[in-house]
């Protein structure tokens, strides 16, 4: 795996909240090695969301507007039982 790849996402990672930052993180740290490179595109571009549409979107107030982004959203809400 791309280590720079890796620590780019890592800082993008941090968000505005610790909630947001572990949510993201998290997927990062879990899932992200065994993503095929479309979800792995997807996460990486997720991330320039902004925040607060970001938590709407985790919290199921409302959906993510690309399919592959509500994928990430989704296994994140499940992991977290949100």
């Amino acid at each position: 795996m791309d280590e720079a790849r890796i620590k780019r996402l890592r800082w993008r990672t941090r968000r505005g909240t610790r909630e947001l930052d572990a949510l993201f993180g998290g997927w990062l740290d879990e899932r992200f090695a065994a993503a095929d490179e479309a979800q792995r595109q997807a996460f990486d571009e997720l991330l320039d969301v902004q925040d607060p549409d970001l938590w709407d979107w985790v919290m199921g107030h409302a959906k993510a507007t690309r399919p592959d982004w509500q994928a990430i959203i989704d296994d994140i809400r499940a992991r977290h039982r949100l």
